[in-house]
């Protein structure tokens, strides 16, 4: 599929550009290391065959990115302000690009660009600029923001206080979410059922994020979950690589969710609005050229849309979404970073068409996060709005069920995959009690439950 395409001023690449500084994206932590291992090495090896001098920081060792064959030069450094000085002293540096580190990455941009870091060195930041990581992160100004662009948004107040956070939880009522500003894999995020519960889940989001500032929403639980990948270059025309839907429900963190691509149950309608939503989002950013990911959160029973948030960087759903259509985001975004628009890289993918086209998929792509629970005594297995999951697998079929059977079994935990296995006999109140917290065997749990008969209890 290729869209209406903008030819007005063909960019050649920026020939300013000699030497990129990469941000990576730190220690192993969940939600923060290997995730973006896939796109920082990509991104560094297509910079490098555009004749570009690769720079990479990342404190990681034990990733691709910092192979000696990845970049021209390799700091396993602290991702500190401190460091990049160091770096941009040593090296001749024009430009820096952070969004192939995760939040992480962004942050220490910020961080440096406050400081006044990258104008004292000459280094200009490429594939986003700072005033669209601060819109984005900024929960308050993002919500304004997509308000203004005539889109809707959960009610929602900001709180900078412990005070401001309990007189919003009182204006919007329970159940609601803490989501707080400037953290990664939602961090310090979660929903909070009951008001007794209230105090304690403030006090964690505000001490969680580094501005000290949280966003306290009206919880969609419930809602599906949708999120777009997209693309955007000079002349600001835009792609979606991929739409994907997530099996679950809004209420669990989207690296701890089975997704599915290409989204398989919404209407045409919702799909185009949604298609709209995100593009008119991203060109609102500001001008830059790179990736982005959009989420949404729709209302099954309406179909009414409501802006979750954007990233202005690629993340984790980017490499799943490279992997699934064959795409390679990371990779186009840092071409595009350097000046080039979509429709002038030729033979990027296809061998036979410029990178301006959107993958049309005639199979389906099922990921399934995998957990490492048994490995700690005592781990609290619910899932929630903080990212638990330390890897993933992922199937290919000529349907859903092929596919989720595939990743079902692929999940070396001692099952013969959904339903094939007849080891654990459990009541149906069992099931039900199980369902109802959600953990990391939920799948396995919903079809015991079609089994033995719970569809009515569960309806009901």
């Amino acid at each position: 599929m290729c869209p209406d395409q903008n030819l007005s001023s063909e960019m050649p690449k920026d020939s300013s550009i000699k030497s990129v500084l990469i941000i990576g994206s730190g220690p192993i932590i969940i939600g923060q290391a290997c995730e973006f291992d896939y796109s920082g090495t990509q991104a560094s090896r297509s910079l490098r065959e555009e004749g570009v001098t690769v720079t990479l920081i990342n404190s990681n060792p034990a990733t691709i990115m910092t192979d000696n064959v990845t970049a021209d030069h390799i700091y396993l450094w602290p991702l500190t302000v401190e460091s990049i000085i160091k770096i941009l002293e040593e090296q001749q540096i024009d430009a820096v690009l952070p969004t192939m580190g995760g939040q992480t990455a962004l942050n220490l941009a910020i961080e440096a660009d406050n400081m006044g870091i990258w104008e004292r060195y000459g280094v200009k930041m490429i594939g986003v600029d700072v005033k669209a990581i601060e819109l984005t992160e900024n929960r308050e100004a993002f919500k304004q923001h997509v308000v203004s662009l005539g889109m809707k948004v959960a009610d929602s107040f900001i709180a900078n206080s412990f005070l401001e956070g309990k007189e919003a939880a009182q204006q919007i009522g329970f159940p609601l979410v803490i989501r707080p500003s400037y953290t990664l894999g939602g961090t310090g995020g979660g929903f909070v059922m009951k008001e007794e519960e209230f105090d304690e889940a403030l006090r964690r989001g505000l001490e969680a994020s580094p501005s000290h500032e949280v966003l306290v929403e009206r919880a969609v639980i419930g809602w599906k979950e949708y999120e777009l990948e997209l693309l955007r270059d000079n002349n600001d025309n835009v792609v979606i690589i991929c739409t994907v839907e997530n099996l679950d429900p809004m209420g669990i963190h989207t690296g701890d969710s089975i997704t599915v691509a290409p989204a398989m149950t919404l209407s045409d309608t919702a799909f185009q609005q949604m298609r709209d939503d995100a593009i008119t989002m991203m060109r609102s950013l500001g001008n830059f050229s790179g990736g982005c990911n959009v989420q949404f959160a729709l209302n099954p029973e309406n179909e009414e849309l409501i802006a979750v948030e954007i990233n202005p960087r690629v993340s984790r759903s980017s490499a799943l979404a490279s992997k699934a259509t064959g795409y390679p985001i990371a990779k186009i975004a840092a071409k595009l970073a350097i000046g080039y628009n979509l429709n002038e890289l030729k033979n990027q993918i296809t061998k036979t068409t410029s990178a301006f086209f959107e993958p049309a998929l005639d199979y389906v792509i099922v990921k399934m996060p995998r957990w490492n629970f048994d490995k700690f005594y005592g781990a609290d297995t619910t899932l929630g709005l903080q990212m638990k999951s330390v890897g993933e697998v992922m199937a290919i079929g000529r349907n859903f069920l092929e596919a989720m059977q595939k990743a079902c079994q692929s999940q070396e935990n001692n099952r013969a995959g959904l339903g094939a296995d007849m080891k654990e006999w459990i009541q149906t109140e069992d099931i039900l009690a199980r369902l109802e917290k959600v953990s990391d065997d939920r799948i396995y749990r919903v079809k015991d439950a079609l089994r033995l008969g719970g569809a009515g209890k569960i309806n009901s």
